[in-house]
């Protein structure tokens, strides 16, 4: 498949500019994501409807708590990431090509095999998850496209690293997208994930300004991305740059992949985040991978009535009434309330 957003160059290079890696790639050679490939001095997509994973999920394990809640999301992705995190909690699927000499797997599932799917099991949104959508950004472009016009739902899950020209493709075809904002430090961003942090503020901005519906998550990591100065700073940015009604998720860390020196985040790490967000005037705080604590749960900002109950991904209760509060009125922000 012929790839989007690349420029050619002297001697059959090319720069990928689909993300802000911003790969210039020479000829049979292969971008950091390892997916996309300079051939002849053409770039093409290796896993255009090569899916190595599809599965129907609650749409609140994106976390999505704010699209639909209650609903199901039909959820696929490929193999590759233009990260390199050393706490990926999916390098099996996300670092393959990286780690495994350039190894792509995958079934072949045609844009409208996705969206039919998604139809028939009742689901009410695609969501591209698991890697990086940007890597497979052609393929979710075009089953995007086909999923609106069936009256679906669309949803990044990434980690906001994608180049404005990307952004502005998908903006008329994509709802919403929870983006990882990994930290609130670029040395974090260089060490453990081989990123910046200023391309992912920008693209929080342009696409909240595109009128994509946002909810961010970080993972939170002990000694490295929770103190107080960090998460105030994260938390305040939020507030001022994308609105006091994006919800912020909170998650617990487990050491995993080439992170296992860190213990797990502490319960009073994450209840001391949450209070950080909500203090910095946040609506919707959320504490992830701790099911039964109340963190789960949305509050009404204005009244503090709790207006859905949730224990893990699972709906107990839901009081909106109309997208607002059935006590105070106040609106409640999302799609679909």
């Amino acid at each position: 498949m012929d790839a989007f957003c690349y420029a050619k160059r002297d001697k059959n290079a090319v720069l990928c500019y689909l993300c802000r890696q911003r790969c210039l790639i020479q000829d049979g050679q292969r971008g950091l994501c390892g997916v996309r490939e300079n051939q002849g001095g053409s770039l093409r997509s290796l896993v255009y409807g090569q899916v190595v994973a599809e599965h129907i999920d609650p749409i609140e394990k994106k976390p999505l708590f704010h699209l639909a809640p209650g609903s199901l999301s039909y959820s696929i992705a490929t193999v590759g990431c233009n990260f390199s995190c050393r706490f990926c909690q999916n390098a099996d699927i996300a670092q393959m090509p990286k780690d495994r000499n350039g190894m792509i797997l995958g079934s072949p599932v045609r844009p409208a095999q996705v969206v039919e799917s998604a139809l028939r099991a009742g689901c009410l949104s695609i969501s591209f998850t698991y890697t990086e959508p940007t890597v497979y950004f052609e393929y979710a472009f075009d089953t995007a496209t086909l999923a609106r016009q069936k009256g679906l739902k669309t949803v990044f899950v990434s980690n906001g690293y994608m180049g404005a020209e990307a952004i502005d493709m998908i903006a008329p075809v994509l709802d919403a997208a929870n983006i990882d904002l990994k930290a609130f430090s670029d040395d974090f961003y260089k060490t453990y994930c081989g990123a910046r942090l200023s391309p992912v503020k920008e693209t929080l901005r342009k696409m909240k300004a595109a009128g994509i519906f946002l909810e961010i998550t970080t993972l939170l990591i002990p000694g490295l991305n929770d103190s107080e100065t960090e998460l105030k700073a994260l938390a305040q940015f939020i507030v001022k740059d994308l609105g006091p009604e994006t919800p912020w998720h909170i998650s617990r860390f487990h050491p995993t992949y080439r992170l296992t020196d860190r213990p797990m985040t502490p319960l009073a790490s994450l209840s001391f985040a949450r209070k950080t967000g909500i203090e910095a005037g946040l609506y919707y705080v959320y504490t992830g991978n701790v099911p039964g604590d109340t963190g789960e749960n949305t509050f009404c900002h204005l009244c503090g009535k709790t207006l859905i109950h949730r224990r893990g991904y699972m709906i107990r209760d839901n009081a909106i009434e109309n997208g607002k509060c059935p006590d105070c009125q106040a609106p409640i922000h999302g799609v679909d309330i």
